[in-house]
């Protein structure tokens, strides 16, 4: 048959399948993509059922401050807010209030004295709270007794010390607030990266009975941590290392379901900002980690220090059905909107 000289020509076979070939590779890309979505989608997960937020107070219910300005040398019983609570943080009467209030958790800080036993206080110095000088680590646990660790605080520039007088005598071991108060849960957050202090509070937790060891939680530096995890790796724990870790190994694989191994058994604090870069967040993401037994628990700060959710208006930045671990200095206060 003769060929048509008005007719276009016919497209070589090549250029005939390449529209099919982009065609097939959309199709094959929005399928996968679907698939991704589904498998890691928070909304379809859902709120789990029964579950509700876990609350930890932090170092009990105690002042509280403004963070804007404050630098690793300042001196944060110098800048409270006035007070509206009468406790100390780290003291036993704050943490009673905050487990009588409905806190899950009480977080406390500690180091070594300077006989061997582990101080339940904050400060790398005593100065700023109380009415002593040097470290910790330089006093007996009787010379730390007999200080006044409610010395420092005001709200008003040093115009009136309203709780100087009220903290004598109450700077407690880990072990009197372990006795004061059976059957609550702890973090205990090691102060001094120094493998000696995570191997006494190692000997510590170890004559605990298996129920009461599986409430604890310890965190810390990394080599004070390492130094606990190794002796009891039955304890939750948390260290710059173990979280930095946990979180590179979910990046690259939690899109598939899967929880890498280095996330199994930890506390991961995490700023709210940083959880929608993870695979599952917020809901499903916390189901993940809680089926591996790590606890997830949101702080508040967008920069290097973190803060609490200490009123109402700071539980609106929560994720939609958060039911993960909330961080806050006033469980008194939350615990009612919870």
């Amino acid at each position: 048959m003769p060929t048509d000289p008005q007719a276009p020509p016919t497209p070589p076979a090549r250029a005939r399948r390449w529209p099919r070939r982009v065609a097939v590779t959309l199709a094959v890309v929005l399928v996968g993509g679907a698939g991704l979505y589904l498998r890691n989608s928070s909304t379809i997960a859902g709120r789990e059922e029964g579950q509700r937020p876990f609350l930890l107070a932090h170092r009990g219910i105690a002042q509280t401050f403004d963070l804007a300005g404050v630098t690793a040398d300042t001196c944060t019983a110098r800048i409270i807010h006035p007070p509206q609570v009468p406790h100390l943080e780290n003291t036993l009467p704050s943490l009673r209030a905050a487990f009588d209030a409905g806190a899950d958790q009480a977080e406390i800080d500690v180091q070594l004295t300077r006989d061997g036993q582990l101080a339940v206080f904050h400060d790398a110095t005593l100065d700023c709270r109380t009415d002593g000088t040097g470290t910790v680590g330089e006093h007996t646990m009787d010379e730390l007794r007999r200080l006044d660790i409610g010395y420092g605080y005001t709200s008003d520039n040093g115009t009136s010390f309203p709780l100087r007088g009220s903290g004598v005598g109450l700077l407690p071991t880990v072990a009197e607030v372990f006795a004061a108060l059976p059957g609550r849960a702890f973090k205990v957050d090691l102060k001094r990266d120094q493998q000696a202090d995570g191997d006494a509070l190692a000997d510590f937790l170890g004559t605990l009975p298996a129920d009461r060891l599986a409430t604890v939680t310890v965190t810390g530096g990394d080599t004070a941590v390492a130094a606990v995890r190794r002796r009891l790796p039955q304890v939750r724990t948390a260290s710059r290392a173990t979280i930095k870790s946990c979180l590179i190994d979910y990046a690259g694989i939690g899109w598939t379901g899967h929880v890498p191994d280095s996330c199994r058994h930890l506390e991961l604090p995490l700023p709210a900002r940083y959880g929608r870069w993870l695979w599952g967040w917020p809901n499903l993401f916390v189901a993940r980690m809680r089926g591996v037994d790590t606890r997830v628990v949101l702080v508040r700060g967008e920069g290097e220090w973190s803060a609490g959710f200490d009123t109402p208006a700071d539980l609106a930045e929560l994720p939609d059905g958060w039911t993960g671990g909330i961080w806050t200095n006033r469980v008194d206060v939350i615990a009612q909107d919870r």
